[in-house]
C-alpha cells in the first residue's frame, strides 16, 4: 500500500493542532506502509518508504482582495498536488485547504479519498471575519469534499455528531479516531532553563495557556478572566499567529489592561521551539484551555502527558480527553445561536477563574490530577495506537475499492 498525505502544514511551518497531528500520524505510519506527504512549502525530504514535498505559491498571480488569498492559494495548491504524478493506492486530506487537491486526485487518478475532520467551517462563523467571501467557499468546498469521500475520520465522538448534523454522509462511512501524542516526547521535563528567557520567574509558579490568537480559542476571554485570578501566580500567555489585525489588536489592548491591573503577566508572543513548549508545559502548575470550539484539543492532551492538571471549557472533543474532576476541570460554557460566541461571557470568566484560583491553592489536588492525567495519555491516545487504527481503516477502504488503479 502507498498512501498520498495532503496538508497545508508540515514541519517546520506547523501553527496549530492539525499540522501537530500530520507530523505525528504520517511518521507513525511510516513504520507500516509507504507514505508520501505533499504540503505547502519548501520541503524536501525523501528516505525508503517516506517522502515529504513542498509546493510554493510560485506561479500564482493574485489582483483580489487580500482576504480571498488564502482560499485562491489553496486552489493553486490543490491543483499543484496533482499536476505531479500520482501512484498511491489512497489520498488522505487534513484541513479544508487541501480539499479541492483531495477531490481532483480521487476523480483523476481513480483512487479513494479519506479526510480527517479537524474542525468544520458552519461551526466557526468567525472566519468571515479573516476570509470574507473565501469563507462561503471554503465552506462549499468542504461539503463537496466529505460528501464524496470515501471514508472521513472525525478526531472525537462530539465531532462525529457535529458531521451527521451539518452534512448528507451515511454514518457508516465515519469513524472516530482520536488525535494522539508522543508519550517519550511529551513527559515531565525537569530542565527548565528556558522559563528565565522567557521572562518567567522559575521560582514563582504559574498557569500557562498555549494556542493562537483567534476567536476558537477564546484567549480573549481569559485575559478578561485574569482579573478575577488571585495575585500570587504568574499568567504565562504562550499566544501568537493571530487571524486577524482587528483581533490581534483586541488582544494587545486586554493584555495591556489585565497587566495594568496585576502583576506577573507575561505574554510569549514569538515563536517558541519545541522543546521550550515542552519545558513551559512541565514548569506549569496549570494548564488552562478556554476554546469556544473545540473538536478535540490537543494541547489538552499535550499538557496531561507532561503530567499537569488541566482546567478547560467543556465543549467538543475536549470532553473526552479531560475527566472533569480526575484529570482537571471542566468549565460549562453556553454559547450564543449559531455558536459564535459565549451567551455569558462574564459567568464563564468567573468560573474560570474560579477553578484556577481552587487548583492553584491546593497542590495535593494538582499533583493527583497530574499523575492522572499522564496515566490517561499512556492509556489511550500513544500515536503508535492511533496509527494501528488508520491503517486497518485504509486497508477496509481499499478492500471496497475494486477499481483502485
Amino acid at each position: 500500500m502507498k498512501l498520498l498525505i495532503l496538508t497545508k502544514e508540515y514541519p517546520p511551518h506547523i501553527y496549530g493542532g492539525a499540522g501537530v497531528h500530520v507530523d505525528y500520524l504520517s511518521r507513525e505510519l511510516a513504520k507500516l506502509i509507504s507514505v508520501e506527504v505533499r504540503c505547502f512549502g519548501d520541503q524536501q525530504k525523501k528516505k525508503e518508504h517516506f517522502s515529504i514535498r513542498g509546493f510554493s505559491e510560485k506561479g500564482l498571480v493574485l489582483d483580489s482582495p487580500s482576504q480571498l488569498k488564502s482560499p485562491l492559494d489553496a486552489a493553486w495548491r490543490g491543483i499543484q498536488f496533482n499536476a505531479v504524478g500520482i501512484d498511491a493506492n489512497l489520498v488522505h486530506c487534513h484541513t479544508w485547504y487541501t480539499y479541492l487537491g483531495g477531490i481532483m486526485a480521487k476523480q483523476l487518478y481513480g483512487i479513494p479519498l479519506v479526510i480527517t475532520v479537524h474542525s468544520l467551517e458552519p461551526l466557526r462563523p468567525w472566519k468571515r471575519e479573516q476570509l470574507g467571501g473565501g469563507y462561503d467557499y471554503s465552506c462549499w468546498i468542504e461539503r463537496q469534499a466529505l460528501e464524496m469521500a470515501d471514508a472521513v475520520i472525525a478526531v472525537s465522538e462530539e465531532t462525529k455528531r457535529d458531521i451527521l448534523t451539518h452534512f448528507q454522509i451515511p454514518e457508516n462511512r465515519i469513524s472516530v479516531i482520536h488525535n494522539g501524542i508522543d508519550l517519550n516526547e511529551y513527559s515531565k521535563n525537569q530542565e527548565m532553563g528556558c522559563l528565565e528567557k522567557y521572562g518567567i520567574d522559575p521560582h514563582l509558579p504559574y498557569v500557562l495557556f498555549v494556542g493562537r490568537i483567534t476567536r476558537q480559542k477564546g484567549i480573549v476571554h481569559l485575559v478578561h478572566a485574569i482579573k478575577h485570578m488571585d495575585p500570587n501566580f504568574q499568567i504565562v500567555l504562550c499566544a501568537g499567529a493571530p487571524d486577524t489585525a482587528e483581533i490581534a489588536l483586541e488582544m494587545k489592548h486586554a493584555v495591556a489592561q489585565a497587566q495594568e491591573d496585576r502583576p506577573g503577566i507575561i505574554w510569549i508572543n514569538t515563536m517558541v521551539e519545541h522543546q521550550d513548549i515542552i519545558a513551559l508545559y512541565s514548569g506549569a502548575s496549570v494548564f488552562i484551555c478556554p476554546s469556544i470550539y473545540e473538536p478535540f484539543g490537543i494541547i489538552n492532551l499535550e499538557a496531561m502527558a507532561c503530567g499537569v492538571p488541566v482546567v478547560a471549557s467543556a465543549v467538543g472533543g475536549i470532553k473526552e480527553v479531560v475527566v472533569d474532576g480526575v484529570t482537571g476541570f471542566l468549565v460549562p460554557l453556553d454559547q450564543k445561536k449559531g455558536g459564535s460566541d459565549i451567551s455569558d461571557p462574564e459567568k464563564f470568566t468567573l468560573t474560570l477563574a474560579s477553578r484556577v484560583n481552587q487548583l492553584m491553592s491546593d497542590p495535593a489536588l494538582r499533583a493527583s490530577m497530574g499523575a492522572a492525567g499522564r496515566l490517561r495519555a499512556e492509556n489511550f491516545f500513544s500515536w503508535e495506537m492511533i496509527a494501528k487504527k488508520t491503517e486497518r481503516l485504509y486497508d477496509h477502504i481499499l478492500k471496497d475499492s475494486p477499481n483502485v488503479h
